[in-house]
């Protein structure tokens, strides 16, 4: 009986269905080898927006070109009454909601954010290793921007099972550290003193956060932390270049020697 059913879905295919079907998925074949191979060559001929929008096409006239050879062969092999629509819609509804399961926790992921806030437009994020500000928040995903000048998409849906690092949390304030890395025989005091002169005297930094050196006596040498704040979050990478180079200067200055790490003494820099 149930064979009976799945089979009365389908036509009888003639040859004359089966040869317009073949031309047909040709057709649409070529369509789409042609929009790969010429759209590219007419985009490398303009610029700027004109060239984004030329290549934007290509995988948009490769679904449209999908959907119409499907609408055209569909009748051609199956019966197009209601009970056979309801249950062909109602399998392809199934399969889309299971394709589309992440999609719907990722708008619901959205949503919990805009109650949370776990990060906001200005924020610097780190996610699954990737580090940026955030841009915008859509429904789906955030949009963040690397140091690297990169836009990343990152789902909501990692709300539910990863871990999201917020540098500054919706605030102007934002931790830079900067690592030095000295051999033992030196004035620890004097060196700590050091450090907290060169990020006071730095253009970037803002006065009224705390500036603290963090002290860590390794079997290679001694580990120093130097944690400041710059006055705007967006110059942390100017700030520590500012705080690296001059803190090098100085330390040479002393005559104070760095420390040469050998490969099985790798830093493993924490937080």
């Amino acid at each position: 009986m149930e064979t009976d059913k799945i089979l009365g879905l389908f036509k009888t295919v003639t040859s004359a269905a089966v040869i317009e079907i073949a031309i047909v998925i040709a057709v649409a074949v070529a369509i789409i080898w042609l929009s790969q191979r010429l759209l590219p060559w007419l985009a490398d001929h303009l610029h700027g927006k004109q060239r984004l929008f030329v290549l934007a096409m290509i995988p948009t006239l490769r679904v449209v070109v999908f959907i119409l050879a499907a609408l055209w062969i569909v009748p051609m092999v199956i019966e197009t009454t209601v009970q056979n629509m309801v249950a062909i819609l109602g399998a392809a509804g199934l399969a889309i909601g299971f394709a589309l399961k992440d999609y719907v926790s990722s708008l619901i992921a959205g949503i919990v954010a805009v109650y949370e806030l776990p990060y906001r437009p200005g924020d610097w994020i780190e996610v699954d290793g990737t580090y940026g500000e955030v841009k915008h928040i859509g429904m789906r995903a955030v949009e963040m921007v690397t140091p690297d000048d990169t836009v990343v998409f990152v789902p909501h849906l990692k709300l539910w099972n990863s871990l999201i690092h917020n540098a500054n949390n919706g605030g102007p304030s934002l931790m830079v550290v900067t690592d030095f890395y000295l051999a033992a025989n030196h004035d620890a005091h004097q060196v700590k003193q050091l450090l907290e002169d060169v990020a006071l005297t730095s253009p970037y930094v803002q006065l009224k956060q705390p500036i603290v050196v963090i002290i860590l006596e390794k079997p290679w040498g001694t580990h120093y932390r130097l944690k400041a704040y710059p006055i705007d979050p967006r110059q942390q990478f100017q700030f520590m270049t500012d705080l690296t180079a001059r803190g090098k200067a100085c330390l040479r200055a002393l005559n104070i020697e760095f420390a040469n790490l050998s490969p099985e003494h790798a830093v493993q820099v924490t937080p």
